[in-house]
């Protein structure tokens, strides 16, 4: 095939990024934009990089090494990229290559001043930037500089920074190719950096402008403090002008330098408001066109603006689709279910169909719309009420977005118009029956959804599932089971405030709650120490379990002493919690039954730290400890005034605690074992779908919502394109933080802790379960990363049930994310362990090894020398 080395700009568009690389793309695509001024210029193509390549034979196996090392072994990384860049700026170019990038600087003018870029083949994408990780070479001046620094270019696709990124960003070095942008200089009066979209808030109506004297090299490498100008509806609403003493300009004979600005000027503005304006309308224009948020390099020259090139901003969190233009606040449903990580299409369409209330899917997690809560006058103080028990820094970002006072209707009453706000419609009687009723009720739900799946398949599955979903929905939205659920929550609120009005208790739920009956979250805990019991005696069993890679290892238990004892106690284990997971309301996520080895390091832990009847001991002395606060309570309530009642009123709340707390857990016991059922259907599905070649394997279903799968099977046709995109949008998608409230206009609204009552330097959380603790902090994210003594403080993003298992063997924890009544809380109150939830950043502010002190009834942590 006969390969072009040049393409001039004017050809080249972003269908082309194989050929010529992001950037060059993007601009052939500007410069076809009416009213859009881009410097002329050529694309030398990625047919030359390969060239250059092929050259080099040495540089495969430099490339092997490169793509074994860690993001975080800078030493090595450096050393062999410098070794793979001297190599590629070692290689002749060959003439051809060298003879069509001169043919182009002739008919552009040989000794013009050019630009040099980089623009690699991943790079400006939708889901990664590679913002400055290759090389760019201002005022370059002659054919021979142009090639050298062609080569330059080439050889930066291997910069330690650039490596690193790929590395961490999961890109193969061999994947990624070079092209070179040449391009006519513009020699500014101004320049900067055009933000289409606020980069910090996130909001999509917010354009802000950098802007300095010069040449933008100076604003981009951090030499200068740049203007910046807010604009919003089409005019400049926020301004700060800088004092620019420097800047840096072009050479006669090439390159460039820095120099003084002139006292007079610095202080001046680089752009008028109107230039400011005028510049964002060029953006916008930009953006409609290419669909999203734009980061845009600008130059000014004679009060014309060129545009040297523009990228998506990346870091951007999506805006979940409304129906109209109306404004909307959304709830993040995953800081609820304690799991913020991504979702896979399948995992979030599930969700949706099977959820109580309706959800908005971005960046893989799921939202709801409180707007209507907000809006009504009767619904909005409950509402914010509950958000606030739930968590403060919603309610916070909830009130912040009120309080401006022109984002948020304010309507008529006129329904819920969403998702119920809390509260039972009718309280149920103090009886345990009810308990014991609601879980047989489940029980023989799922019972009869997995006799009825059995032998389904095809089409016939999907319609069937599609009305196991709406039983589903009935076993969650069963008044008694939302009756029972609220009674326990209603009933902590209540002995919290009310024990603290009237004996200055803090969080006295969380002792009266230790050990409650019925709680199948911390039973799941207790239980695999009872399954370390039964594997203590056997070493045998122990030292092969230590070395366990794969899921066979239960088939070779019975070839040891004691393992067919060890493979039934863990067998039997899985049998009751083998559903659950980390993450388990996406459903694509591995199950411990699908993968039982997850559960081997918390399992050797267990051996290893506890001594036989862990579990019964430690059940036993919470439900005493419990009993003991009780019996203390009732009898400092009978001493105060009218303490007879407060005292007969206090009982009745703690018999109903007790009796209804356990079950908060048994509601998502329930759909997860649902979803076990699904999933195992799904697969065998997937299976049939591989064996008749219509899907390369099984997990891509994965990548698809619950109806694309349906019309899969029915049409026997899949869009491979489409799994594609979605996979690489899954993994753009796991850099992003998802934000607790975000608004339709793309905002992303922080709440903040309004406290005085925090030492200075503590790390502030919402208090869910009493005590003070001190000891190492373990910052663990990944359950099959864990390595715990006793005594340990767990920190960690966020936890879901399947996390109980660890909470055994600390001695408190401290979560990111989470209220008074997520699993972490309730369970770590069971087990009676002080934690500290929805403390910002804490996996990064407090370090791993670090001694802490959590503060369980005062809500926060401090870091200790």
């Amino acid at each position: 095939m006969n390969e072009r080395y040049v393409l001039d700009l004017q050809e080249v568009d972003e269908t082309q990024v194989a050929i010529v690389g992001g950037k060059a793309a993007h601009l052939g695509a500007l410069s076809r934009i009416d009213g859009i001024r881009v410097p002329a210029g050529f694309c030398v193509t990625t047919a030359a990089f390969r060239r250059i390549m092929a050259e080099a034979p040495s540089i495969d196996d430099r490339l092997d090494r490169l793509s074994r090392l860690k993001p975080d072994d800078r030493e090595a990384i450096r050393s062999l990229s410098a070794e793979v860049r001297r190599t590629i700026e070692g290689i002749a170019i060959p003439g051809d290559v060298a003879a069509a990038i001169t043919g182009a600087l002739v008919q552009s003018g040989e000794q013009a001043a050019y630009a040099v870029r980089s623009s690699a083949t991943a790079e400006d994408m939708p889901t990664a930037s590679f913002a400055g990780q290759q090389d760019t070479y201002l005022n370059v001046v002659g054919p021979a500089a142009i090639v050298e620094h062609v080569s330059r270019c080439w050889a930066s696709l291997f910069t330690e920074r650039a490596v690193t990124y790929r590395l961490r960003n999961g890109f193969d070095h061999r994947k990624v190719q070079m092209a070179v942008v040449v391009q006519q200089m513009v020699f500014p009066d101004a320049a900067g950096i055009l933000f289409t979209a606020d980069p910090v808030t996130g909001n999509r109506k917010v354009a802000t402008v950098d802007a300095s004297f010069g040449l933008g090299e100076a604003l981009v490498s951090g030499r200068v403090n740049p203007d910046v100008f807010t604009v919003r509806d089409g005019e400049v609403v926020a301004r700060a002008v800088a004092a620019k003493q420097r800047a840096v300009h072009a050479l006669p004979g090439g390159g460039t330098r820095e120099v003084a600005i002139e006292p007079q000027r610095q202080e001046q503005p680089a752009l008028t408001d109107a230039q400011v304006v005028r510049l964002v309308r060029l953006g916008r224009r930009i953006e409609a066109q290419v669909g999203r948020p734009q980061d845009i390099e600008w130059c000014l020259l004679d009060d014309d603006f060129h545009i040297v090139q523009s990228r998506p901003i990346t870091t951007l969190f999506p805006i979940p689709v409304a129906p109209d233009r109306e404004n909307h606040v959304y709830l993040s449903v995953g800081h609820q279910q304690m799991m913020t990580d991504p979702m896979k299409p399948l995992g979030f369409s599930m969700w949706q169909l099977t959820a109580m209330a309706s959800m908005h899917e971005a960046g893989g997690r799921l939202f709801v719309d409180v707007t209507r809560h907000l809006a009504s006058p009767a619904s909005r103080a409950g509402f914010l009420e509950l958000a606030g028990r739930s968590d403060p820094l919603t309610r916070d970002a909830l009130e912040t977005i009120l309080d401006r006072g022109d984002f948020v209707p304010s309507l008529p009453d006129v329904g819920s118009g969403g998702p119920p706000v809390g509260g039972a419609s009718a309280p149920i009687e103090t009886d345990p029956a009810i308990v014991t009723e609601l879980v047989e009720r489940s029980q023989a739900s799922i019972a009869a959804l997995r006799r009825d799946i059995a032998t389904l398949t095809g089409p016939a599955l999907f319609d069937f599932l599609l009305e196991a979903f709406q039983e589903h929905k009935r076993v969650l939205s069963d008044p008694l089971n939302i009756q029972a659920i609220m009674a326990g929550m209603d009933a902590t609120w209540w002995l919290n405030d009310r024990l603290r009005e009237w004996l200055g208790e803090k969080n006295a739920a969380d002792t009266l709650t230790l050990s409650a009956p019925g709680n199948v979250t911390s039973e799941m805990g207790l239980a695999l120490l009872d399954v370390a019991d039964v594997i203590r005696p056997h070493p045998e069993v122990v030292a092969f379990l230590r070395g366990v890679e794969d899921e066979g290892f239960l088939d070779e238990l019975p070839k040891l002493a004691g393992g067919t004892e060890a493979r039934d106690a863990i067998e039997a284990y899985l049998d009751r919690y083998g559903m659950r997971c980390v993450g388990e309301i996406d459903i694509t996520r591995p199950r411990w039954r699908e993968r039982p080895s997850t559960l081997v390091p918390v399992l050797l832990d267990n051996v290893r730290n506890f001594e036989p009847g862990a579990a019964r001991r430690r059940f036993e002395q919470g439900r005493q400890e419990a009993q003991k606060k009780a019996q203390e309570v009732l009898v400092r309530l009978r001493a105060l005034p009218d303490g007879v009642r407060k005292a007969d009123e206090t009982k009745r709340m703690i018999d109903r605690v007790r009796t209804f707390i356990g079950y908060r857990e048994y509601p998502k016991y329930d759909i997860v074992s649902r979803y076990f059922v699904y999933k195992q259907a799904l697969l065998q599905e997937a299976e049939r779908l591989v064996r008749a070649n219509v899907l390369p394997e099984r997990e891509d279903v994965f990548y698809l919502t619950f109806q694309e799968f349906n019309d899969v099977v029915r049409s026997h046709q899949v869009d491979d394109t489409l799994i594609q995109q979605r996979k690489e949008a899954f993994r753009s998608y796991q850099a992003l933080t998802p934000p607790r409230v975000l608004t339709s206009d793309g905002e992303v609204v922080g709440g903040a802790y309004r406290r005085d009552d925090v030492p200075t330097g503590a790390l502030v959380g919402v208090p869910v379960s009493a005590g003070t603790i001190e000891g190492r902090a373990r910052v663990i994210l990944d359950i099959a990363q864990a390595d715990l003594e006793p005594g340990d403080i767990l920190v960690t993003a966020h936890t879901d049930p399947s996390w109980t298992p660890l909470f055994v063997a600390i001695a408190g924890l401290v979560t990111e994310v989470g209220g008074p009544m997520t699993h972490g809380a309730v369970i770590a109150r069971e087990y009676g362990l002080p934690a500290v939830v929805s403390v910002v950043d804490a996996t990064r502010l407090i370090r791993d090894g670090q001694r802490i002190r959590v503060h369980g009834s005062d809500g926060y942590v401090e870091i200790l020398p």
